[in-house]
């Protein structure tokens, strides 16, 4: 595989320190270029995030000399130097959106963290073990774009990263009609810390702006296919959520509820968590985790001080699956929502997309 040359958009915030930490030393990308709000250009990166580096790992020291862009007004200047950016910005969601589309145009495509695209008809939303064909639809978007390599591609948003993972092996077989999902939400999924987020200590707050929103959609587009030009969004399961943040620093646990058209029996549910898995395992990209899918049989797990980090933060933890009262079954998921919910699953979905050809 070539060496990609990355830029990062965004490179100052949680997500963009955590594609910063992810990229370092990569095997197929290496960054040559950060951008970021005006207020962060013209200073190195060590100038620009000196006080507000939010990670338990340092920056790396390869990226500290790099004088930081600006986002918006050096677009041809970056787009000349890379092979393609990651998009993690804290703008407007129309302003995001005309940024994307603007990076698009000038032939540099975009991996985007934003949820500002998700929901345009002919940009792909991949998680890549699911839906990894989404990514088909970009020639159609070039099309609409007047492009020949420039195109905006999105991961899904973090509060959907530990359940639909869990779902998917179920939806052929068994045809899941209805899902409840409760998820309890790092701090990190707000780019907060406990230093910065005083008021979460020693309480739980039952509202995250959007979220529900994205956790009862976002899965229909990705369980939909491809028709012409677009992708046309699934009707079924039928998902209702609901979504707290809770005092933890990073993961997000779901509780769901699930029934079936075909109900499963639980051992059979265990065997097709086992044996999923996707593309990125056939393809052996560099941060696919072997097993996607860990189920665990304590009563107690999974946890997310002790198994968010399963597999480099890219896998999903099962546990607690049983029968329930109301619906067929109920189980308990996590994942880690700034690696595989964030920069992590941008950074496969770039590996897919590099694996196929797009970025060539």
């Amino acid at each position: 595989m070539k060496k990609y040359k990355v830029g990062i958009i965004g490179a100052t915030g949680m997500v963009g320190q955590r594609f910063c930490l992810l990229l370092d030393k990569h095997p197929w990308f290496e960054i040559v270029c950060l951008a970021a709000s005006p207020r962060s250009a013209g200073k190195t990166f060590k100038e620009a995030v000196a006080g507000k580096w939010k990670l338990a790992d340092p920056m790396p020291e390869d990226l500290a000399d790099i004088v930081v862009m600006n986002a918006t007004d050096d677009i041809e200047k970056i787009a000349s130097q890379v092979d393609f950016c990651f998009c993690a910005v804290d703008m407007k969601k129309d302003e995001i959106r005309a940024l994307e589309e603007r990076y698009a145009k000038a032939e540099c495509p975009i991996v985007s963290n934003n949820s500002a695209h998700r929901f345009t008809p002919d940009v792909p939303m991949v998680i890549p073990e699911i839906n990894p064909d989404h990514i088909e639809i970009i020639a159609a978007q070039r099309k609409r774009l007047g492009t020949k390599r420039g195109f905006i591609a999105v991961k899904s948003n973090c509060s959907l990263q530990s359940y639909v993972p869990a779902l998917a092996p179920l939806m052929e077989k068994y045809k899941v009609t209805k899902a409840l999902a409760c998820t309890y939400q790092a701090i990190s999924g707000a780019g907060r810390t406990f230093e910065t987020f005083p008021e979460i200590l020693d309480n739980v707050i039952p509202y995250i702006g959007g979220e529900e929103e994205k956790s009862e959609k976002e899965p229909m587009k990705i369980w939909g296919h491809i028709q012409g030009d677009q992708i046309v969004n699934a009707t079924e399961p039928v998902i209702t959520a609901q979504c707290l943040r809770v005092p933890v620093s990073d993961g997000h646990t779901a509780a769901v509820f699930c029934s079936f058209e075909k109900k499963p029996s639980k051992e059979e549910i265990l065997e097709a968590w086992k044996n999923f898995s996707g593309v990125p395992q056939e393809l052996g990209l560099p941060s696919a985790p072997k097993q996607f899918l860990h189920y665990f049989e304590e009563d107690d797990r999974p946890q997310a001080k002790l198994d968010r980090n399963l597999e480099g933060g890219m896998a999903v933890s099962l546990g607690r699956l049983r029968e329930d009262t109301l619906f067929d079954y109920k189980f308990v998921c996590l994942s880690h929502n700034t690696l595989r919910g964030a920069a992590g699953g941008g950074v496969l979905l770039a590996e897919l997309l590099a694996a196929k050809g797009y970025f060539d």
